[in-house]
C-alpha cells in the first residue's frame, strides 16, 4: 500500500459513527436553509464531487465550536463510513461513489477532507471527528482521484 494511500486513509478515517440523512443543495440564501437556523452559530460541509458539481449544508449551533461529528451528522448530506484498525474510513458522501464493496480500494477515487477557516481551505491532519469546527468555518470533502498527490479543496462555504 502506499504512502500516499495509507496517509489519505488515514486522514479520511477517523470518523463517523452513522449515517446522516438526504441531501441538501443550498441554491437559496444559506443562512435560509440553514439546519437550526435559529442557533447563534453557522458551520458549513461542502462536498465537491469527482465530476466537479458541488453542494453547501448549512447547520447552526450554539456553543464555542461544533465538533465534525456532529456537522456531518446534523448536515443531511448522506455519508456512510467502515471501521478499520486506524478508525472509521469515509466511503461515501452524497451518494459517491454509487455504490462501493470495499471502502478505500486501492489505485481508486478517495473523500480528501478539508477545514475552511478565514476564507483558506486547509488540508485536515487528523480525522474530522477531531476537528473543532468555529462559527462561518467549514468541513470540505473533495473526491479525487487516488493519483493525485496535490488534491485541491473544494469550493470556498457561502457564508449567510
Amino acid at each position: 500500500m502506499s504512502s500516499h494511500l495509507i496517509w489519505a486513509s488515514a486522514s479520511l478515517a477517523i470518523a463517523v459513527a452513522s449515517c446522516g440523512g438526504s441531501s441538501t443543495t443550498s441554491t437559496a440564501s444559506p443562512a435560509a436553509t440553514c439546519v437550526n437556523a435559529s442557533a447563534a452559530h453557522r458551520a458549513y460541509v461542502v462536498v465537491e464531487h469527482l465530476s466537479g458539481t458541488s453542494l453547501q449544508s448549512c447547520v447552526g449551533f450554539n456553543g464555542d465550536t461544533v465538533d465534525g461529528q456532529a456537522l456531518m451528522d446534523q448536515s443531511r448530506i448522506e455519508y456512510q463510513t467502515q471501521t478499520f484498525s486506524f478508525g472509521k474510513g469515509v466511503c461515501q458522501v452524497d451518494n459517491e461513489p454509487k455504490q462501493f464493496s470495499e471502502c478505500l480500494p486501492k489505485n481508486q477515487p478517495y473523500w480528501s477532507l478539508w477545514v475552511e477557516a478565514g476564507g483558506r481551505w486547509t488540508m485536515a491532519q487528523v480525522g474530522y471527528t477531531q476537528i473543532q469546527v468555529h462559527d462561518k468555518e467549514a468541513l470540505g470533502w473533495h473526491y479525487v482521484q487516488a493519483t493525485d498527490q496535490n488534491p485541491s479543496p473544494p469550493p470556498l462555504a457561502k457564508a449567510g
